[in-house]
């Protein structure tokens, strides 16, 4: 007697659904990656301005952040059926409301980078005849990098995980495969697609934790540099401390009062 089909069983794990739906999955998995590598890529492009509009001072920096805050505080439903009358059932809503979710995370990581550049290199640049805008974009934007990757690698996980909910316009990628598949308990359907979506946002981690460290190698050096310091001054000081040891020949600058200094000298060679 064969055992009964995966697909037939509706069992969790079923490699034959797999196989039978290996165009399904590939079509909503590059879905997926489209629209959340659209969205992270404007939401850079948008928030890198808002960034530096809120580096002005604090009448622009608190508007700026307390409207992407706000924006972060309204569900996904919510917003895609606000968007819903401007869009329409199309990616571009999906898209809208995922960069406007991601200026929270972006913005505020572009802005911490922006203000960590420290001021005497601002000083050092402008004396070497560095307009703004060349300031900007060599200086201090570079030296901003590991604050904005890292709010970069942070914004992808968070929109991979929200760019299922475009589900209900029917423009959700891999979203587009669990919301049926759970109101109709596909039980293989469920955890193959959750199970991608979980692996796009670690190999995206990932790719960016890559790019993070290859774009900023001073970052490690630095580190390295630090710990070479500290090890360099915890050694240096029994050696500084012998010093004084070799210092006390006014001590010894005694013994030519008893006139024995030769012998005395010659004494410890002796004794070798």
């Amino acid at each position: 007697m064969t055992a009964p089909n995966c697909l037939v069983a509706n069992d969790w794990i079923c490699w034959d659904y797999v196989t039978s739906r290996s165009q399904e999955l590939t079509d909503a998995t590059v879905e997926h990656i489209w629209l959340t590598g659209v969205s992270v890529l404007i939401g850079i492009a948008v928030s890198v301005p808002l960034a530096l509009l809120a580096r002005r001072g604090r009448r622009w920096a608190a508007p700026v952040l307390g409207l992407t805050t706000l924006l972060y505080t309204i569900p996904s439903l919510a917003m895609f059926s606000l968007l819903l009358p401007v869009f329409g059932l199309s990616a571009a809503l999906v898209v809208t409301g995922l960069v406007l979710y991601s200026l929270t995370i972006l913005v505020r990581n572009v802005l911490a980078g922006l203000e960590a550049v420290p001021e005497e290199v601002r000083e050092a640049a402008r004396g070497m005849g560095y307009g703004p805008g060349r300031l900007l974009w060599q200086v201090e934007l570079p030296l901003a990098l590991p604050a904005l990757l890292a709010g970069v690698r942070i914004a992808t996980v968070s929109t991979v995980a929200l760019t299922t909910v475009g589900s209900i316009v029917g423009k959700g990628g891999l979203g587009n495969l669990i919301a049926p598949a759970v109101n109709s308990s596909f039980k293989a359907q469920v955890l193959t697609a959750s199970v991608l979506c979980v692996l796009l946002a670690l190999v995206a981690d990932l790719l960016l934790l890559g790019v993070q460290r290859l774009l900023t190698p001073w970052t490690r050096a630095g580190a390295g540099g630090r710990s070479v310091t500290r090890v360099t001054t915890s050694t240096a000081t029994p050696a500084s401390a012998a010093t004084p040891a070799s210092g006390a020949t006014p001590a010894s600058g005694a013994t030519p009062a008893s006139g024995a200094e030769p012998a005395s000298a010659s004494a410890p060679a002796k004794g070798a």
